[in-house]
């Protein structure tokens, strides 16, 4: 991210349309003091309390603190959510979301002043500018959001009821949030727990592989223009940027956080089921930043069940006592990495480690039999090429398969890459869409939770536009592919290149007799879930982990493999 955040004219090299600086409806942000009560429980909740940003812009928060007089630390999240009204009914939209309890003043995949406050803290939930009553036009995850997020911090450490030691807490967008924030590292934030949260707009959330994104970007759009678009400010069309700004440029530097930054205390949590969104960019947060004092836990379960399960919340608690209260417990001892690795839907094992990725990892080559359709630990010698129809219908299976039955138990954590020599014919790029299944002894798929609370996801998945194949050298490493996205490469009839595909992470044992299936092909692998996101009246989209629709792909893919063309999936052995 760049620039220092002034509201008129330039911020580095973006442009941003000035703010409106009056408030958005007469009246209504009138400040409420006022004692609640939950169950046997009291708070006092201030809703509407103004913040004054650097550049005269009013934002408003919530607050909420105990009872008794006194300073406390302050527990704080910030989105465009909304900061009013009760998750628990955006949470019931989503059938299969699991078992959240929250009490009523919890918003949206925000921390529970319910469990928060009786533990003495304070609640803070900011709503950002554009967004509820707060002042200013919306442009999501953007230098001017974090500076916002950086005054408002610093406003909440010096008020009465503040010790002056802020923690920030969130999920989803209240973890994106924090990331560029944390890089700027102001000086009451003394620590952070980001949970589950893109840290690269471009490659996480936006483009995949160099594929755009189409289905879960303009829902989001379109669900901000519904909240907020009465108030007639003005918000950032993200599919719209997305089709001007195809490459990384100035745009999307803005709204790439220098991870390497960020130097607070940090408890992070990623998972395996929120491929293509929050995966990938919750662990480069983790992996990136520069914190001598981090934590990391990863799951394979639902986002928001796990954030607001009574285990997850007693560890954000134990860290939150030791870097906001200064309570001598024992959070230190807590192991660095905490890793679930699946077998199937909600079953498998935890387990402690040291760093991740996990320094004794085994990568190991499996390459493409293109004879047997097989993966195999040697390069077949005889050079072979198989070819598929570049288009197929989305959801579903119809390019090639590759497999290997394990003849022991064998786990696979971490990140996987394909390396595909390929050709087009009657084209110049190739998208790429690649999946990892597994199979049981018997031959039937093993299902995993998946992005939006899906219960027939798979392993892993990856993507790439093939003109986006070129690597930043410096970036990359033998098991993950960096991509650069600053020119497309496009083929010439009978070239065939070398092509690296980052499939996200993942943790999955495969015992004896098991199978993985490496697919690939030309459109999206897995429709998984017929129930729709409602947009409006009229109107819906597909409830899928991603989508990719508008594609580049015409003729035929050819993959070529064997001899001088070393085709392989690259997997991560862990050694029992």
């Amino acid at each position: 991210m760049q620039g220092s955040g002034g509201e008129k004219g330039m911020v580095g090299k973006i442009t941003w349309v000035p703010s409106r600086l009056e408030d958005v409806k007469p009246g209504w942000n009138e400040l409420v003091v006022k004692t609640v009560q939950f169950g046997l429980q009291k708070m006092v909740m201030e809703k509407d309390v103004p913040i004054k940003m650097r550049d005269g812009v009013t934002l408003y928060c919530n607050v909420f603190r105990p009872i008794k007089p006194g300073r406390f630390p302050v527990v704080m999240s910030a989105d465009v959510y909304g900061k009013d009204g009760d998750g628990r009914q955006t949470h019931e939209r989503f059938a299969t979301h699991g078992s959240v309890k929250t009490t009523e003043f919890t918003p949206f995949e925000s921390p529970d002043p319910g469990y928060w406050v009786p533990l003495e803290y304070v609640v803070v939930k900011l709503a950002l500018r554009g967004s509820s009553n707060s002042v200013g036009d919306l442009y999501p995850v953007s230098t001017r959001e974090a500076n916002d997020y950086f005054d408002a911090i610093e406003w909440v450490a010096v008020q009465e009821w503040s010790t002056g030691n802020v923690g920030l807490n969130g999920v989803s967008y209240l973890c994106m949030t924090q990331w560029p924030v944390a890089a700027m590292n102001p000086p009451h934030c003394r620590a952070i727990i980001p949970w589950e949260g893109v840290s690269d707009m471009y490659r996480d959330w936006s483009f995949h592989g160099g594929m755009p994104e189409t289905a879960f970007n303009p829902y989001w759009y379109k669900s901000q223009l519904d909240r907020w678009g009465w108030q007639k400010c003005f918000i950032e069309n993200l599919p719209e940027q997305m089709r001007k700004h195809p490459l990384i440029d100035e745009y999307w530097q803005d709204k790439i956080p220098d991870l390497g930054n960020i130097a607070m205390p940090m408890y992070v949590c990623a998972s395996w089921s929120t491929q293509g969104l929050h995966t990938r960019g919750t662990l480069e947060g983790f992996k990136q930043a520069r914190s001598r004092h981090k934590w990391l836990e990863i799951h394979g379960r639902k986002e928001w069940e796990s954030y607001y399960s009574r285990e997850a919340l007693e560890r954000q608690r134990r860290f939150f006592d030791y870097f906001l209260k200064g309570i001598e417990n024992d959070w230190p001892d807590t192991p660095k990495v905490r890793v679930e690795v699946r077998e199937r839907f909600y079953d498998g094992m935890t387990r402690f480690e040291n760093e991740w990725p996990l320094a004794r990892t085994q990568y190991t080559k499996l390459f493409l039999d293109i004879e047997n359709m097989s993966l195999a630990t040697q390069a077949a010698e005889k050079e072979g090429s198989l070819s598929y129809c570049a288009t197929g219908p989305e959801g579903e299976i119809y390019g090639p398969q590759f497999r290997i039955k394990f003849d022991r138990d064998t786990e696979l954590t971490g990140n996987m890459k394909l390396k595909l020599w390929v050709s087009a014919e009657g084209s110049d790029d190739l998208d790429l869409f690649v999946g990892i299944k597994k199979l049981d002894r018997r031959g039937r798929e093993v299902l995993f939770p998946d992005l939006n609370h899906i219960e027939h996801g798979h392993v892993a998945t990856g993507w790439l536009r093939v003109s986006h194949r070129e690597l930043d050298e410096k970036k990359s490493t033998p098991w993950q592919p960096w991509l650069k996205h600053e020119r497309m490469q496009k083929l010439v009839p009978g070239e065939i290149v070398p092509a690296e595909v980052e499939i996200l992470p993942s943790g999955t044992l495969f015992r004896a007799g098991e199978t993985l299936v490496l697919l690939v092909q030309g459109a999206e692998i897995l429709l998984i879930d017929k129930t729709v996101w409602p947009i409006n009246e009229g109107q819906s989209l597909p409830r899928v982990r991603c989508m990719h629709s508008q594609t580049a792909n015409r003729g035929r893919h050819i993959i070529h493999a064997g001899g001088k063309y070393d085709s392989h999936l690259l997997v991560p052995v862990i050694p029992g």
